[in-house]
Protein backbone atom coordinates (compact mmCIF):
# COMPACT_ATOMS: atom_id res chain seq x y z
CA UNK A 1 0.00 0.00 0.00
CA UNK A 2 2.77 2.43 0.97
CA UNK A 3 4.68 1.21 -2.60
CA UNK A 4 1.68 2.46 -4.41
CA UNK A 5 1.24 5.96 -2.41
CA UNK A 6 4.69 6.38 -3.11
CA UNK A 7 4.52 5.51 -6.98
CA UNK A 8 0.88 6.24 -7.75
CA UNK A 9 1.55 8.63 -10.63
CA UNK A 10 3.48 5.64 -12.24
CA UNK A 11 0.74 2.89 -11.54
CA UNK A 12 -1.42 5.67 -12.78
CA UNK A 13 0.55 6.69 -15.64
CA UNK A 14 1.03 2.30 -16.70
CA UNK A 15 -2.75 1.92 -16.79
CA UNK A 16 -2.93 4.41 -19.01
CA UNK A 17 -0.47 3.69 -21.56
CA UNK A 18 -2.11 -0.19 -21.19
CA UNK A 19 -5.26 1.56 -22.26
CA UNK A 20 -3.73 2.97 -25.00
CA UNK A 21 -2.07 -0.08 -26.10
CA UNK A 22 -5.37 -2.04 -25.59
CA UNK A 23 -6.95 0.39 -28.01
CA UNK A 24 -4.26 -0.21 -30.19
CA UNK A 25 -4.74 -3.46 -30.48
CA UNK A 26 -8.61 -3.40 -30.64
CA UNK A 27 -8.43 -0.43 -33.37
CA UNK A 28 -7.77 -2.75 -36.81
CA UNK A 29 -10.69 -5.15 -35.75
CA UNK A 30 -12.93 -1.92 -35.49
CA UNK A 31 -11.90 -0.50 -38.70
CA UNK A 32 -12.39 -3.92 -40.54
CA UNK A 33 -16.36 -3.92 -38.44
CA UNK A 34 -16.69 -0.92 -40.11
CA UNK A 35 -15.53 -1.86 -43.40
CA UNK A 36 -18.01 -4.95 -43.54
CA UNK A 37 -20.98 -2.44 -41.95
CA UNK A 38 -20.01 -0.41 -45.39
CA UNK A 39 -19.69 -2.78 -47.68
CA UNK A 40 -23.12 -4.20 -47.08
CA UNK A 41 -24.49 -1.43 -46.98
CA UNK A 42 -23.22 -0.58 -50.64
CA UNK A 43 -24.02 -3.93 -51.55
CA UNK A 44 -27.48 -3.76 -50.36
CA UNK A 45 -27.64 -0.60 -52.54
CA UNK A 46 -25.77 -1.51 -55.57
CA UNK A 47 -27.05 -5.25 -55.87
CA UNK A 48 -30.24 -4.75 -55.20
CA UNK A 49 -33.04 -5.98 -57.41
CA UNK A 50 -34.75 -2.70 -59.03
CA UNK A 51 -38.47 -2.52 -58.69
CA UNK A 52 -40.28 -2.58 -61.97
CA UNK A 53 -41.11 0.45 -63.61
CA UNK A 54 -44.44 2.03 -63.38
CA UNK A 55 -46.62 2.32 -66.80
CA UNK A 56 -46.48 5.26 -68.37
CA UNK A 57 -49.47 7.52 -68.86
CA UNK A 58 -49.94 8.36 -72.64
CA UNK A 59 -52.98 9.92 -72.94
CA UNK A 60 -52.36 13.46 -73.46
CA UNK A 61 -49.67 12.14 -75.81
CA UNK A 62 -52.44 9.89 -77.46
CA UNK A 63 -54.86 12.90 -77.55
CA UNK A 64 -52.55 14.75 -79.22
CA UNK A 65 -51.81 12.35 -81.92
CA UNK A 66 -55.44 11.83 -82.81
CA UNK A 67 -55.55 15.67 -82.77
CA UNK A 68 -53.28 15.27 -85.85
CA UNK A 69 -54.72 12.54 -87.38
CA UNK A 70 -58.25 13.66 -88.15
CA UNK A 71 -58.38 16.80 -89.89
CA UNK A 72 -59.82 19.60 -88.43
CA UNK A 73 -62.61 21.18 -91.31
CA UNK A 74 -63.27 24.88 -91.38
CA UNK A 75 -66.44 25.65 -92.85
CA UNK A 76 -66.23 29.24 -94.90
CA UNK A 77 -69.67 28.70 -96.36
CA UNK A 78 -72.42 28.53 -94.51
CA UNK A 79 -71.55 29.28 -90.85
CA UNK A 80 -68.44 31.68 -91.13
CA UNK A 81 -69.57 35.39 -91.44
CA UNK A 82 -65.83 36.92 -91.58
CA UNK A 83 -65.22 35.74 -95.67
CA UNK A 84 -69.26 35.02 -96.43
CA UNK A 85 -71.23 38.06 -94.73
CA UNK A 86 -75.41 37.17 -94.91
CA UNK A 87 -76.91 38.92 -97.28
CA UNK A 88 -80.71 40.80 -97.78
CA UNK A 89 -83.35 40.58 -100.14
CA UNK A 90 -85.81 43.36 -100.09
CA UNK A 91 -89.28 42.41 -100.61
CA UNK A 92 -91.98 44.19 -102.81
CA UNK A 93 -94.02 45.64 -99.17
CA UNK A 94 -90.44 46.94 -98.13
CA UNK A 95 -89.61 44.09 -95.88
CA UNK A 96 -86.46 42.27 -96.36
CA UNK A 97 -85.37 38.80 -96.31
CA UNK A 98 -82.14 37.10 -94.58
CA UNK A 99 -80.65 34.94 -97.60
CA UNK A 100 -79.05 32.41 -95.42
CA UNK A 101 -79.31 29.16 -97.44
CA UNK A 102 -79.96 30.96 -100.89
CA UNK A 103 -83.46 29.16 -101.50
CA UNK A 104 -85.12 32.22 -99.22
CA UNK A 105 -86.03 33.74 -102.50
CA UNK A 106 -85.89 32.92 -106.08
CA UNK A 107 -86.53 29.27 -107.74
CA UNK A 108 -85.57 27.85 -104.66
CA UNK A 109 -88.21 29.48 -102.53
CA UNK A 110 -90.96 28.28 -105.31
CA UNK A 111 -93.18 25.36 -103.72
CA UNK A 112 -95.43 23.08 -105.31
CA UNK A 113 -98.80 22.77 -103.16
CA UNK A 114 -101.27 20.55 -105.51
CA UNK A 115 -101.37 18.30 -108.46
CA UNK A 116 -104.69 17.24 -109.89
CA UNK A 117 -104.82 15.39 -113.12
CA UNK A 118 -106.63 16.70 -116.12
CA UNK A 119 -109.00 14.29 -117.66
CA UNK A 120 -110.42 13.65 -121.48
CA UNK A 121 -114.16 12.58 -121.31
CA UNK A 122 -116.19 10.74 -123.15
CA UNK A 123 -120.04 10.56 -122.29
CA UNK A 124 -123.62 10.05 -124.01
CA UNK A 125 -125.46 12.93 -123.27
CA UNK A 126 -128.64 11.43 -124.97
CA UNK A 127 -130.61 9.46 -128.02
CA UNK A 128 -132.24 11.23 -130.38
CA UNK A 129 -134.57 8.38 -131.65
CA UNK A 130 -134.34 7.42 -135.39
CA UNK A 131 -137.38 8.47 -138.15
CA UNK A 132 -138.54 7.97 -141.44
CA UNK A 133 -135.76 10.43 -142.62
CA UNK A 134 -132.70 9.84 -140.12
CA UNK A 135 -131.21 6.72 -138.00
CA UNK A 136 -130.34 7.15 -134.58
CA UNK A 137 -128.76 9.90 -133.82
CA UNK A 138 -126.32 9.85 -130.72
CA UNK A 139 -125.36 12.92 -128.66
CA UNK A 140 -121.77 12.65 -127.56
CA UNK A 141 -119.88 15.54 -125.52
CA UNK A 142 -116.08 15.67 -125.14
CA UNK A 143 -114.74 17.28 -121.94
CA UNK A 144 -110.64 18.25 -122.90
CA UNK A 145 -109.62 19.67 -119.42
CA UNK A 146 -106.24 19.89 -120.55
CA UNK A 147 -106.80 22.51 -123.58
CA UNK A 148 -104.55 25.48 -123.96
CA UNK A 149 -108.20 27.88 -123.97
CA UNK A 150 -110.48 27.81 -120.75
CA UNK A 151 -113.39 27.98 -123.28
CA UNK A 152 -112.31 25.04 -125.10
CA UNK A 153 -112.34 23.13 -121.40
CA UNK A 154 -115.87 22.74 -121.08
CA UNK A 155 -118.10 19.86 -122.87
CA UNK A 156 -118.76 20.06 -126.27
CA UNK A 157 -121.35 18.20 -128.03
CA UNK A 158 -120.86 15.78 -131.60
CA UNK A 159 -124.17 14.41 -133.38
CA UNK A 160 -123.29 11.32 -135.09
CA UNK A 161 -124.82 8.45 -136.35
CA UNK A 162 -123.09 5.07 -137.54
CA UNK A 163 -120.63 5.07 -139.63
CA UNK A 164 -120.82 9.44 -139.31
CA UNK A 165 -117.34 10.89 -138.15
CA UNK A 166 -116.35 14.84 -137.77
CA UNK A 167 -113.24 16.64 -136.83
CA UNK A 168 -113.34 14.28 -133.48
CA UNK A 169 -114.98 11.54 -133.58
CA UNK A 170 -115.94 8.50 -135.75
CA UNK A 171 -118.80 6.11 -134.35
CA UNK A 172 -118.27 2.95 -135.29
CA UNK A 173 -121.07 1.20 -134.17
CA UNK A 174 -124.23 0.80 -132.01
CA UNK A 175 -125.53 -2.11 -130.42
CA UNK A 176 -127.98 -3.20 -127.94
CA UNK A 177 -130.89 -1.75 -126.67
CA UNK A 178 -132.31 1.52 -129.08
CA UNK A 179 -132.68 3.64 -125.33
CA UNK A 180 -129.62 1.86 -123.61
CA UNK A 181 -126.76 1.14 -126.56
CA UNK A 182 -123.36 0.14 -126.31
CA UNK A 183 -121.27 2.67 -128.51
CA UNK A 184 -117.63 1.64 -130.17
CA UNK A 185 -115.89 5.13 -131.18
CA UNK A 186 -113.23 5.98 -132.73
CA UNK A 187 -110.94 9.17 -131.19
CA UNK A 188 -109.22 10.51 -134.57
CA UNK A 189 -106.40 12.48 -132.50
CA UNK A 190 -104.75 9.29 -131.11
CA UNK A 191 -106.38 6.41 -133.00
CA UNK A 192 -107.77 4.97 -130.07
CA UNK A 193 -111.02 2.91 -130.41
CA UNK A 194 -112.88 3.35 -127.02
CA UNK A 195 -116.56 1.84 -125.85
CA UNK A 196 -119.22 4.09 -124.64
CA UNK A 197 -122.47 4.13 -122.92
CA UNK A 198 -125.39 6.00 -121.07
CA UNK A 199 -123.84 5.09 -117.34
CA UNK A 200 -120.20 4.59 -118.59
CA UNK A 201 -118.29 7.27 -119.74
CA UNK A 202 -114.74 6.99 -120.96
CA UNK A 203 -112.17 8.88 -119.61
CA UNK A 204 -108.10 9.14 -119.60
CA UNK A 205 -105.77 11.26 -117.63
CA UNK A 206 -104.20 13.66 -120.56
CA UNK A 207 -101.96 15.82 -118.10
CA UNK A 208 -101.70 17.53 -115.09
CA UNK A 209 -102.26 21.33 -113.53
CA UNK A 210 -100.59 22.29 -110.50
CA UNK A 211 -101.11 24.57 -107.26
CA UNK A 212 -98.00 26.82 -107.01
CA UNK A 213 -97.04 29.57 -104.27
CA UNK A 214 -94.17 32.04 -103.74
CA UNK A 215 -94.32 33.17 -100.16
CA UNK A 216 -91.78 35.80 -100.13
CA UNK A 217 -93.81 37.87 -102.04
CA UNK A 218 -97.00 35.88 -101.14
CA UNK A 219 -97.87 35.17 -104.89
CA UNK A 220 -99.92 31.77 -106.00
CA UNK A 221 -100.75 30.43 -108.92
CA UNK A 222 -104.20 27.77 -109.06
CA UNK A 223 -104.50 25.37 -111.88
CA UNK A 224 -101.32 25.85 -113.83
CA UNK A 225 -100.65 24.45 -117.16
CA UNK A 226 -97.56 23.23 -119.33
CA UNK A 227 -96.50 26.47 -121.12
CA UNK A 228 -98.13 28.81 -118.03
CA UNK A 229 -95.76 31.69 -117.25
CA UNK A 230 -94.85 32.75 -113.94
CA UNK A 231 -93.11 36.15 -112.48
CA UNK A 232 -91.71 36.49 -108.91
CA UNK A 233 -88.14 37.85 -107.48
CA UNK A 234 -87.81 40.18 -110.39
CA UNK A 235 -87.49 37.00 -113.23
CA UNK A 236 -89.86 35.45 -115.34
CA UNK A 237 -90.70 31.74 -115.74
CA UNK A 238 -92.33 28.86 -117.57
CA UNK A 239 -94.06 25.31 -116.47
CA UNK A 240 -92.74 22.94 -118.71
CA UNK A 241 -93.36 19.90 -117.29
CA UNK A 242 -96.14 18.40 -114.68
CA UNK A 243 -95.89 14.95 -112.80
CA UNK A 244 -98.12 13.79 -110.50
CA UNK A 245 -94.35 13.66 -108.47
CA UNK A 246 -92.64 17.45 -109.72
CA UNK A 247 -93.17 20.42 -111.69
CA UNK A 248 -90.20 21.76 -113.78
CA UNK A 249 -90.06 25.34 -114.78
CA UNK A 250 -87.47 27.08 -117.15
CA UNK A 251 -86.21 30.39 -116.29
CA UNK A 252 -86.69 32.86 -119.48
CA UNK A 253 -83.35 34.78 -119.22
CA UNK A 254 -80.85 31.23 -119.48
CA UNK A 255 -83.62 28.11 -120.10
CA UNK A 256 -82.15 26.85 -117.17
CA UNK A 257 -84.49 24.61 -115.95
CA UNK A 258 -85.29 23.45 -111.68
CA UNK A 259 -87.44 20.79 -110.87
CA UNK A 260 -89.78 21.78 -108.16
CA UNK A 261 -90.74 18.07 -105.98
CA UNK A 262 -94.45 17.39 -104.81
CA UNK A 263 -95.21 15.33 -102.13
CA UNK A 264 -99.01 15.03 -101.34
Amino acid sequence: MSFIKKNYEKVLLGAVLLGLVGCLLALPVIIQHNKDVVQGIVNGIVNAPPKPLQALNMSTEDAALARVQTPYALDFETTNRLFNPVQWQKRTDGGWIKIATGNEVGVGALKVTGVKPLYYILRLDRIEPANQFNGARYVISIEQQNAEQAFQRHPRQHYLSVHDKDEALSLISATGAANDPQLVLQILSSGETVNLAQNKPYQEVAGYAADLTYPPEGKKWNDQRVDGDLKFNRSEYKVVVIDPNEVVVSAESNQKKTTLPYQP
